[in-house]
């Protein structure tokens, strides 16, 4: 009888239970795969979200002290007025062009 080299098939006649664990083995890698594939994904979107608060966090932050102050009966012009001037800062650095020797320059500027 023919008999193949890789183990996942062969043409020999296997018990169901030798089936049944082979295809316990192989649904596992599956599971462990696809979370691997979940984490990196996940990291992806960690790094994009970094790097969107390190150019816009400060006008978010005195966007929402605006929102707080509004909310509270106060007047917010002090924290509009703080968050339109870092939206503008934000937008001269990202006009700016960068490389890899210069991109430090871009995250530690005054953001």
């Amino acid at each position: 009888m023919f008999k193949a080299n890789f183990a996942p098939f062969s043409l020999e006649k296997k018990s169901s239970k030798q089936t049944c664990q082979r295809y316990q083995k192989l649904r596992k890698y599956q599971q462990g795969q696809g979370m691997t594939e979940y984490i990196v994904v996940l990291a992806l979107v960690v790094v994009a979200a970094i790097g969107v608060y390190s150019f816009f966090g400060k006008t978010v932050r005195n966007q929402m002290a605006g929102v707080a102050q509004e909310i509270s009966g106060q007047s917010s012009t002090s924290q509009v007025r703080d968050a339109a001037a870092a939206a503008d800062s934000a937008a001269a650095r990202a006009n700016q062009d960068y490389s890899l020797s210069n991109y430090d320059e871009a995250t530690n500027s005054g953001g």
